[in-house]
């Protein structure tokens, strides 16, 4: 890799691991592990790749790696004649993520139709006095967001289980 994109993927690597870190409430070091074998890609991450590039000692790397797997966000290949293993994301860890969108959208928007159904009632009992009703605007609005926003993670969650690229 020549110098330029090697900076620039270690500065991608420090920002997508505090994202990470933030998101998954990963150790720092696990989330540089899991941010450095998404930019690596298919080809794998080693074990002495990670310790040299990510600064941190053997004992360190191999604990987050030991619990970046229990926790089934990566995975690992061999390769004939080849004692090394090479870590990659785990397709799964990408889907639960995609589920866990889906259904906090859903529960989000399950809690606005309450909410504007709520004020939908209110307005009927203010049915004189136009500036005491809720506008609903927002609520359609957002419903609809959610609604358009699932349908397109829905088509990206099947490209993944169905296999139409890898990660």
């Amino acid at each position: 890799m020549t110098d330029k994109i090697c900076k620039e993927k270690m500065s991608l690597v420090e920002k997508l691991g505090v994202h990470i870190e933030k998101r998954e409430q990963l150790a720092p070091v696990a989330a540089r592990i899991l941010s450095y074998t998404i930019l690596t890609g298919k080809k794998g991450s080693t074990f002495e790749d990670m310790v040299n590039i990510l600064c941190a000692s053997k004992s360190t790397i191999s604990t987050h790696l030991n619990h970046l797997q229990d926790l089934n966000k990566i995975e690992y290949f061999t390769k004939t004649g080849d004692r090394k293993k090479y870590f990659i994301i785990n397709k799964d860890m990408v889907v639960h993520h995609v589920d866990n969108l889906m259904n906090e959208w859903k529960e989000v928007r399950e809690l606005h139709e309450e909410i504007k159904t709520y004020k939908e009632t209110i307005n009927l009992q203010n049915d004189g006095d136009y500036a005491e009703k809720f506008d609903l605007n927002f609520h359609n609005d957002y419903i609809k967001f959610l609604d358009e926003a699932t349908a397109s993670i829905e088509i990206l969650r099947t490209k993944l289980t169905d296999a139409k690229f890898e990660i």
